[in-house]
């Protein structure tokens, strides 16, 4: 492939708002750079016209199976702008020839200093109290201190660890628990491999770091609430559908855990006024990796990617 002969599609809306980013993909001598002007995820269809013409894409959470694979014949190579790549069927990318390139781990400060964020609002009541205040009414209930709580964090990639070192000065028990084996980390870092089960029952606060699939679709759900402290909380910076919202609803509404922090949804934008709406819900459009630092991060991470790949 000859750069001057490419077309690119970028249709993720952060990288096509950033005009350092757009100013430097179309210096690089490509035929055409397309943006999404649009200012909103495509849907499908959408999605399959504004690509229909491109050799290469820079996309972030669009789903990328076999069937929109095989409507972009043209389409070549997709270079990821972000770091999850559940969104992409990879074994159909390879089947059909195109090459996936990502980097792993460039927004990492930016979810997890968000994670600890919703932790510390949560625990030290400041979302509520500030929210009532507004309103007219003076609640002087701090919360309590995160210093010295239990902290569990399921999911212990890139984002997770860089929450353990966020979490230090605190002097938490932290509770880990990964599919892989995690011993030599855990005993380096003082931290305490755990079940999630007993993550569920032992934690003040847990953060979910885990991608999308099978075995993590409703992983926090009814029974799982059951078994948490009543002043617990849950934040969720990961992907929709790991935690079902129609339980979260009924567990905050019915005081089974002390709040939640949801920066991710099954449908987004969400369209539950009433979970929304909920006071001990912090709730905020997806923006955990959307740091200005972190998106110029993802974007140079993705245009360097698909450069290297064409040299």
């Amino acid at each position: 492939m000859i750069k001057s002969d490419i077309i690119v599609g970028v249709t993720t809306v952060a990288f096509s708002k950033n005009q350092d980013l757009v100013n430097h993909i179309n210096s690089l001598g490509f035929k055409k750079v397309k943006t999404n002007i649009a200012g909103k995820r495509l849907q499908r269809s959408e999605l399959i016209e504004f690509l229909s013409d491109c050799n290469a894409g820079i996309v972030g959470l669009d789903i990328i199976d076999e069937d929109l694979l095989m409507s972009l014949p043209e389409l070549k190579v997709i270079s990821k702008y972000g770091v999850g790549l559940d969104n992409i069927d990879l074994r159909a990318s390879e089947r059909l020839g195109v090459h996936i390139l990502h980097t792993e781990g460039v927004n990492k400060r930016s979810v997890s200093e968000m994670a600890l964020g919703f932790i510390l609002s949560l625990l030290r009541n400041l979302y509520i109290t500030s929210n009532q205040l507004k309103k007219g009414t003076w609640n002087k209930s701090g919360g309590v201190q995160l210093t010295e709580k239990t902290v569990g964090i399921i999911g212990l990639g890139n984002i997770g660890k860089d929450l353990v070192q966020l979490l230090k000065p605190f002097n938490c028990q932290i509770l880990i628990n990964d599919i892989i084996d995690l011993g030599d980390y855990a005993e380096e870092n003082g931290l305490v491999i755990a079940s999630k089960q007993q993550i569920f029952k032992q934690a003040d606060a847990i953060s979910v770091h885990t991608p999308f699939t099978p075995e993590t679709a409703n992983l926090f759900n009814k029974n799982t609430f059951e078994l948490m402290k009543p002043g617990a909380i849950i934040i969720n910076t990961a992907r929709g559908g790991i935690v079902n919202l129609d339980d979260l609803k009924d567990a905050l509404k019915m005081g089974h855990i002390g709040g939640a922090a949801i920066d991710v949804y099954d449908t987004e934008p969400p369209t539950d006024v009433e979970l929304l709406n909920i006071p001990n819900l912090l709730n905020t459009p997806h923006i955990g990796g959307n740091a200005k630092e972190a998106v110029q991060a993802m974007g140079q991470a993705a245009i360097i990617n698909l450069t290297n790949y064409l040299k």
